[in-house]
């Protein structure tokens, strides 16, 4: 058995700059990791067939986690479709991850659908690291930053 969780957000942004922010190495290491956690990304070919391989690591243990997967699907501004799979054996199966953008009066309606979450990882835990992650999206992607 595995988990299905689904989140949905409206973004005062452009598709293409929360798409960008999904494909950008050093954008997703600062705003995926959860509170309490920062990222590496150890390999990225963000293509369709391409591979990205990164790490969490938790600030407090300093206990670290990698993961993996291929993107399957790549429409600029509109969805990314990836899979993810946890070195950790006690963590197992192939999760799959599905971004979907459309673009909405005062910017961009976000939706993501997370399948195959292992047993052993509450849903609840995947919700409150979403939900924290995508207030950093959003603190990222809404700043008007000019130089």
């Amino acid at each position: 058995m595995s988990t299905t969780i689904r989140l949905h957000r409206v973004l005062r942004t452009s598709p293409d700059h929360v798409y960008r922010a999904f494909l950008d190495a050093d954008a997703l290491c600062k705003w995926l990791p959860p509170h309490g956690f920062t990222a590496k990304m150890h390999q990225q070919e963000p293509k369709v067939g391409g591979s990205y391989r990164m790490s969490f690591t938790n600030f407090t243990t300093g206990h670290t986690h990698s993961f993996g997967g291929k993107y399957l699907e790549l429409s600029p501004g509109e969805l990314l479709r990836y899979t993810g799979v946890f070195d950790d054996p006690n963590l197992p199966g192939e999760m799959q991850t599905t971004i979907s953008l459309r673009k909405v009066f005062c910017g961009v309606e976000l939706n993501v659908v997370q399948e195959g979450i292992p047993d052993v990882i509450p849903a609840e835990a995947c919700y409150l690291g979403w939900q924290e992650s995508l207030t950093l999206l959003a603190q990222l992607v809404e700043a008007q930053v000019t130089e």
